[in-house]
């Protein structure tokens, strides 16, 4: 009898060691549906790594910080394994307090994506917001098969602060305004912006993010390519010279369209009262571009 309580002893003895190796320290931090949670009374501060089953060291965020205050433009900087890459970017998000979605855009490889290594990436999210709340920054493995069980995400929580905004206005052509399409006859849209002393540059980077889903409902269309960059845009003595990469340009044909373009960069440029006249240029090229 002695012996069995003996070896009932040894065995709950062993047990325990063994849930203690797994358990690991008392006082620490454990991830918990995407959130790192105390644990106990950890000394260590709260891992800046984002936490969750599907990262699985897929993904390194290094800006922003778990929990860090953002501001728009928000810069985001980190690692990914070349897998979650399709073509160079994979899609990331920014949700309010109740998930909803408040923006979405992709982030950049900087470097070789086709690898099983780490990749570089970077990216840049502008929004909007009114008032000062908690959030979710959500990276997303991009996924073109469309299969559920290929999904994965990284999230981490952040505080989003409220921002001071202002009114610009964008100017697209609109197939119901103008049903015979006059080329160069564009119309005003309303865009809320944060408010910035570029406020130039915030109008034209609305504009080149083309018409929303309920402005092309009610007829708005855009003639510019999508994926264009602004290099420089500067204004002295009421003109503005703005610098476009070589995508404004690319598989442009035909006058009309041409015209319409430098319709649309030309009037959103021109509401401002500091801007008279409009100067484009591609890689510093003004002659022989956007040839009919």
């Amino acid at each position: 009898m002695v012996k069995k309580i003996i070896v009932v002893i040894l065995v709950c003895l062993a047990v325990g060691a063994v849930l203690l190796l797994l358990r690991g320290d008392e006082d620490t931090w454990i991830c918990e549906n995407g959130q790192w949670v105390k644990h106990g009374n950890p000394s260590a501060p709260m891992p800046s790594q984002s936490c969750g089953q599907s990262n699985n060291l897929k993904v390194i965020i290094n800006q922003p910080k778990s929990g860090d205050n953002i501001t728009s433009p928000l810069e985001i900087t980190g690692q990914a394994r070349g897998t979650w890459f399709f073509e160079g970017t994979f899609p990331v998000k920014l949700l309010d307090k109740d998930r909803r979605e408040i923006v979405a855009s992709y982030v950049q490889a900087q470097d070789e994506w086709m690898t099983e290594n780490w990749v570089e990436f970077k990216g840049t999210l502008t929004f909007t917001n009114s008032v000062s709340q908690d959030g979710w920054l959500v990276l997303q493995k991009d996924n073109p098969s469309g299969l559920r069980e290929l999904d994965e995400q990284v999230e981490i929580p952040v505080k989003i602060e409220k921002m001071e905004t202002t009114k610009v206005k964008v100017f697209f052509n609109n197939s119901q305004m103008d049903p015979e399409f006059s080329c160069n006859k564009v119309f005003p849209v309303e865009r809320e912006v944060p408010k910035t002393q570029a406020i130039a540059r915030a109008a034209l980077e609305e504009l080149l993010k083309g018409p929303t889903s309920a402005e092309k409902e009610a007829g708005f269309i855009t003639n510019i390519n999508p994926g264009v960059k602004i290099q420089s845009l500067i204004i002295e003595n009421g003109t503005a010279r703005v610098d476009f990469d070589e995508q404004l340009e690319y598989q442009v044909g035909g006058s009309c369209r041409v015209a319409a373009i430098s319709a649309e960069i030309r009037e959103t440029l021109k509401q401002f009262p500091t801007v008279s006249q409009v100067v484009i240029s591609i890689n510093g090229r003004t002659e022989d571009i956007l040839q009919p």
